[in-house]
């Protein structure tokens, strides 16, 4: 009986061992799988909220660089002022974020704030504009539009547009909203405009800022109007100020259209966001949009699990885009480039 009592009690203690083992080995299985599920700690810095293409594109970034999606989002609004955004990434520096992502309110003014980023190892993505710095390495990368060609192709449409029309290119009269001056959408959209006028021989009455907003754009065409009666094409650098526009031309009595041989007044614009824009555009008061798209979150969550893998990625990333028109007429356009010319498609809104 002594015996007996001896074996089961040594057949209970390995019981007791085997599921202590056991309850080890769950353990550390479910640490590690923890310690797998990394949360990315990112700083984003906003410019602002000057326009519907930068509250989108926001909303894309909130979307996905979210928690449901690995990430710890510090979200900064430089609400349109370059120092709150070097303010910013230095907080960001300070909090030791795993990543800093950009978006400029102007090209210049970053060397020195990125330079301590790049001391603290910290890798920064360019969002949207660029910057323009003597070291391109204070930055890991850069994702966005291309906002010359953007210039070239609306450019390009315009001149077919005229062809078409056979309007000759001394009776195209240009007034010119920019957008925020030294912006990287407002250089390149400027450039392809003004390269546009020395090529097909157009008037430019002028340029003004119309500072990306509705309410700039209201305002800068009510001046041109007042200093100008023949307008007969207004190029907006976005759609927020070619809505403003329109309702300046409209409030000066003037009619918005595509019809410029006949008195209407014709207007462009970038972006192809706005939904008031979209309408515009199918009613004929819009005559060609040049897109431009501000989905740049699923762009950057990639380029961060590019990193996260210990890969490099592209420096430079653009985004495939289009232009929109409500002339029926114009299915494609011509542009001349530096490896030769290049025909993009023309969607057509109704």
């Amino acid at each position: 009986m002594r015996k007996n009592a001896i074996i089961a009690t040594i057949l209970l203690l390995l019981a007791t061992i085997s599921v202590a083992c056991r309850s080890s080995a769950v353990s550390e299985t479910e640490q590690e799988s923890t310690s797998e599920k990394k949360i990315v700690t990112v700083g984003f810095s906003q410019l602002g909220a000057e326009s519907d293409w930068r509250s989108a594109n926001t909303e894309s970034m909130l979307t996905a660089l979210s928690q449901e999606n690995g990430f710890n989002l510090i979200y900064k609004n430089g609400q349109q002022k370059q120092a709150n955004q070097v303010t910013a990434l230095r907080m960001f520096i300070q909090q030791e974020v795993d990543y800093i992502v950009l978006a400029p309110e102007t090209e210049t003014g970053w060397d020195f704030v990125l330079g301590e980023a790049k001391e603290a190892g910290i890798p920064v993505i360019i969002v949207d504009r660029r910057v323009a710095v003597d070291d391109s390495n204070l930055y890991t990368c850069w994702v966005g539009s291309d906002f010359a060609l953007e210039g070239k192709k609306l450019t390009a449409w315009i001149n077919a547009f005229t062809e078409l029309k056979g309007i000759d290119p001394g009776e195209v009269h240009i007034a010119h909203i920019q957008g925020t001056l030294g912006s990287t959408a407002q250089i390149g959209r400027t450039r392809g405009l003004n390269d546009a006028v020395k090529k097909y021989g157009w008037d430019l009455l002028g340029a003004k800022n119309g500072d990306f907003t509705e309410v700039r754009g209201r305002e800068v065409m009510a001046e041109f109007l007042r200093e100008y009666n023949n307008i007969n094409v207004v190029y907006c650098e976005n759609d927020n100020e070619a809505i403003g526009a329109i309702d300046a031309i409209e409030a000066a009595g003037k009619r918005v259209g595509p019809d410029i041989a006949n008195g209407e007044i014709m207007v462009v614009s970038f972006d192809g966001i706005n939904t008031d824009a979209q309408q515009y555009l199918k009613e004929g008061k819009i005559s060609c949009i040049a897109e431009c798209n501000p989905l740049h979150g699923p762009r950057v969550q990639a380029l961060i699990k590019t990193l996260e893998a210990g890969e490099t990625p592209e420096k430079y990333n653009y985004v495939q885009e289009t232009l929109f028109s409500s002339v029926p007429e114009i299915k494609v356009v011509t542009v001349d480039e530096s490896e030769g010319t290049k025909e993009y498609q023309v969607e057509i809104k109704r």
